[in-house]
């Protein structure tokens, strides 16, 4: 077993524990005082019939009382109205601020989740358990939670930690390879900004990763999250500008994401997000053209996509200017200054991104 502290604000620690199974979840119920309470489990139909037998198996033997609801499966889901059911569960069933809310699924179902969980009586117990790929490795971890508003991501939201995070490794073998690769994109994202070695890393166990050799995930998610931890730590609620360097390849992503929702996955749009800032990063000559080429290139052996096609270029933009990263001060687009080193750059023109989005449009002569 792995473990990480995080560290909060309040000063109220949590662990993110990486293990496999869900056996050793038994104990760290026992460390935090559930046993007795009651719980409600938010998962998905992806999900729950997977994993939530055996989640209620170890919440019944702390003789925790278990209810659940379990929504749709996609991005779709993370709506206001499923919020407004989920918050209405909750009151009928009369949860106490003692009570436990559990997010078991991936990330629209933890975002979710925790939004709830922070608002119903100012703030209920709220323990993540990520199973996808994306969700370990980016957003089980960091306290932001939200819901989307029509296409607009994560408009309505909370700053709230969970009270632990439980990773189960296993997990990951029983997902789809689109989904797999998904989250890739975050993890890659992660050694972009922080870690020239993680990143070197990345290269050299590029087989064991698509193999999803146990280890090498375990190591993967291991050094992901130390990244994300290092980060939140530093600027939990977002307001030093440390914490914006996780959103390295979101500006353009969310942007795609917000006009391809249903069609690609935010993991994609992520990947696409990395190149455009690339593009751009050596464009203003902080990369130089190899190192361009070659972290464009790195996401394709782990079939994310680095080009698009049939996609407005202007409607893109708009939506870049819409971003909640947008102040009066301008929009802070995340750049590389090298692999390893990202920083925010306030000067990125309109030109300079319809030129990046130029460079990932799909056409037939595309190298």
């Amino acid at each position: 077993m792995n473990r990480l502290t995080v560290k909060t604000p309040d000063k109220k620690e949590y662990d993110i524990v990486l293990d496999r199974g869900f056996e050793a979840l038994s104990v760290e119920l026992d460390r935090l005082s559930f046993a007795g309470r009651r719980t409600l489990i938010v998962s998905d139909t992806n999900v729950a019939p997977l994993y939530l037998e055996k989640l209620e198996t170890v919440l019944n033997g702390q003789n925790i009382v278990t209810d659940c609801i379990v929504l749709p499966a996609g991005e779709e889901s993370k709506s206001q109205d499923n919020a407004m059911m989920i918050l209405t569960k909750l009151i009928e069933l009369n949860f106490k601020r003692s009570d436990i809310v559990i997010a078991l699924g991936g990330g629209v179902i933890g975002d979710i989740s925790g939004y709830v969980a922070s608002v119903y009586h100012r703030g209920l117990n709220f323990l993540q358990i990520p199973t996808t790929l994306l969700s370990m490795v980016d957003s089980s971890v960091g306290g932001k939670n939200g819901v989307d508003y029509g296409r607009i991501k994560n408009v309505l939201g909370t700053f709230y930690n969970p009270s632990l995070v439980y990773m189960n490794l296993d997990a990951l073998s029983t997902l789809d390879e689109r989904q797999f690769y998904n989250g890739f994109a975050e993890a890659m994202k992660s050694a972009l900004i922080k870690d020239a070695q993680y990143y070197e890393w990345i290269i050299e166990n590029m087989y064991e990763i698509c193999d999803r050799d146990p280890a090498t995930m375990e190591e993967l998610v291991y050094r992901s999250i130390s990244i994300k931890k290092l980060v939140v730590e530093k600027d939990f609620y977002d307001l030093k500008g440390e914490r914006a360097l996780l959103n390295l390849g979101h500006t353009i992503g969310h942007a795609i994401e917000a006009l391809k929702m249903g069609e690609l996955l935010h993991g994609e749009c992520v990947a696409l997000g990395c190149v455009g800032a690339a593009y751009i990063s050596h464009k203003k000559n902080m990369l130089s053209l190899e190192e361009y080429l070659e972290i464009r290139d790195m996401f394709v052996p782990f079939n994310l996509p680095i080009t698009i096609d049939s996609i407005d270029l202007d409607k893109v933009l708009s939506n870049v200017t819409k971003d909640k990263k947008q102040d009066n001060l301008g929009l802070a687009f995340v750049l590389l200054k090298k692999i390893g080193k990202a920083c925010v750059d306030r000067t990125v023109t309109s030109d300079e991104i319809m030129n990046a989005l130029k460079e990932l449009e799909y056409t037939d002569d595309f190298e």
